[in-house]
């Protein structure tokens, strides 16, 4: 173990733990504001850890409800950012607070970087627990820096040279419709949107909607420069789905009407073992802690995924994005393009 103090009396004490995320243990607060105000006192110092660790966790604020945490927010994060191109459902609480998701608590979900899919997406992410589960319920995180290091040199080089590719099939049967995704109430906005964003579109006769985008798999931080492994392959590759699930939806819908599918740009099948290794990857660099009521996690979404643990009882985490971050800023070693189909 090993820690590091700064030169600023008040200032967090950060203790990385093998198999944890950097962690501090903050001052007593009176309030959120209180809390707010030594956080202000700190900005210099949480930004230095944020960048050598990539995710920060601050143990005894007191937040307990939305209000508290968008005060927290307001600090830590104060330029915000829509969420765009929906994927997974969440609720609003209004002032830019979210559930981090409403997906059921016996569903795991994948290491991610937030929107690593759109041209512009949440450079900061900032976790909070209003409602600690009885069991399980972690947000894990992983390194993406450590997790470009840990993938074959062979499948760094075709992601390299060639990107990945999303493909998305959105549906009122079996993910979210396009109206959802997109904010659109007509097929025209969603066009105009796909046509903004290098997105090609093609519509289906029940009204569904197909999408491709070409997107690098590879970044670079940028205020630090680093290299990073940042994409969804994995995560919404068919080949990481549960094999019984991933049956059935093929043999419902084709392989050409999952709601989710993912390949590198070049057009080779990405094979399972490949995905094994991507993924195998992760795990190898992933750090998580319990949460305890009034812990904050705050992500930098370039440098670091984050997941969610399945869990029992009740779970109450929210979660705000902001700090957006141009992807023609990251020095992406593949341009990104619409792919496919037909360019709205």
């Amino acid at each position: 173990m090993s820690s590091s103090r700064s030169v600023t009396a008040d200032a967090p004490v950060w203790i990385h733990e093998t198999g944890r995320p950097a962690t501090a243990q903050v001052p007593r607060c009176a309030d959120a504001a209180e809390a707010a105000a030594w956080l202000v006192s700190v900005q210099a110092e949480l930004r230095t850890a944020l960048h050598r660790y990539g995710a920060l966790y601050l143990r005894g604020l007191p937040v307990e409800d939305v209000d508290d945490f968008a005060k927290i927010r307001d600090v830590l994060v104060p330029q915000r950012t829509p969420y765009r191109e929906k994927a997974t459902p969440r609720s609003s609480y209004g002032n830019d607070v979210f559930s981090s998701t409403d997906l059921p608590p016996n569903q795991p979900i994948r290491m991610h970087n937030e929107n690593s899919y759109t041209l512009t997406f949440p450079g900061l992410l900032l976790f909070g627990c209003l409602t600690a589960p009885d069991e399980g319920g972690a947000t894990p995180v992983a390194d993406c820096r450590e997790v470009l290091r840990l993938i074959p040199p062979a499948l760094v080089a075709r992601m390299r040279a060639a990107g990945w590719l999303l493909t998305r099939t959105y549906s009122e049967h079996i993910s979210l419709d396009w109206r959802t995704a997109f904010a659109a109430e007509s097929r025209e906005q969603a066009e105009r949107y796909c046509a903004d964003n290098l997105i090609s579109c093609e519509w289906d006769a029940s009204d569904g909607l197909r999408t491709r985008q070409l997107r690098p798999g590879i970044i670079r931080h940028p205020s630090t420069g680093e290299e990073v492994w940042f994409n969804h392959m994995a995560f919404w590759s068919s080949w990481s789905l549960d094999e019984e699930l991933r049956e059935a939806l093929l043999d419902e819908f084709g392989p050409d009407g999952l709601p989710f599918e993912t390949g590198l740009g070049d057009g080779e099948p990405l094979t399972r073992d490949e995905l094994d290794a991507v993924n195998a990857a992760y795990e190898t660099a992933t750090r998580r802690a319990p949460w305890r009521p009034g812990d904050v996690m705050l992500v930098d979404n370039v440098l670091t995924t984050h997941g969610r643990d399945p869990f029992r009882g009740d779970r109450r985490i929210v979660v705000a994005m902001g700090d957006p971050v141009d992807l023609a800023d990251c020095r992406p070693t593949v341009s990104p393009a619409a792919r496919g189909g037909r360019t709205a």
